[in-house]
């Protein structure tokens, strides 16, 4: 994302990030740290694909997709480097490149919580918010990030291979 953020965007992404730190540790007060919970959060994140509501584990990587298409083509008219590969080569920019993929991606955070809160109370009849944290950003963020930059490489080979002057 080149382009500077709107406030709502901001907003936005602070509220993702927030949901997430409290679901993340509002599971972790709720229920503990322990064997057994890594094993029902284990088998209860293996089932989600099969029970009900499973189009969000379309929808949402689908919407990351877009996103990081989006993202990348952007990246590439501008020169800038691979998404990922930056934040591993050049460490100082982790926190601004992170910061770009939750603004691009807080929409879709805040959308994998919601369902993922719905699907636990339909399903279980009980909240495990550390889980819905994990599920939003394995469905929503992961995505992203991993895709921005092959994007960006395929976007700047598409723009080079084109007739000189032509635009696209």
């Amino acid at each position: 994302m080149s382009d500077t953020p709107t406030k709502t965007q901001v907003l936005l992404a602070k509220l993702a990030v927030g949901l997430l730190v409290a679901f993340a540790l509002g599971g972790v007060a709720w229920y503990g740290v322990s064997a057994d919970v890594f094993r029902r959060v284990w088998l209860n994140m293996v089932d989600r694909p099969g029970g009900p509501m499973t189009f969000r584990f379309i929808l949402q990587p689908v919407m990351a997709t877009v996103a990081a298409v989006f993202d990348g083509i952007k990246d590439a008219r501008t020169g800038r480097s691979a998404y990922l590969w930056t934040m591993f080569t050049n460490p100082e920019t982790i926190g601004a490149r992170l910061s770009e993929g939750v603004i691009a991606t807080s929409r879709i955070i805040l959308l994998g919580i919601g369902m993922d809160v719905i699907y636990q109370l339909m399903l279980f009849g009980a909240l495990h918010p550390g889980e819905a944290a994990i599920i939003a950003i394995l469905l929503a963020f992961v995505p992203y990030v991993l895709l921005r930059g092959p994007a960006s490489r395929i976007a700047r080979w598409w723009i080079g291979q084109g007739p000189a002057g032509a635009v696209r």
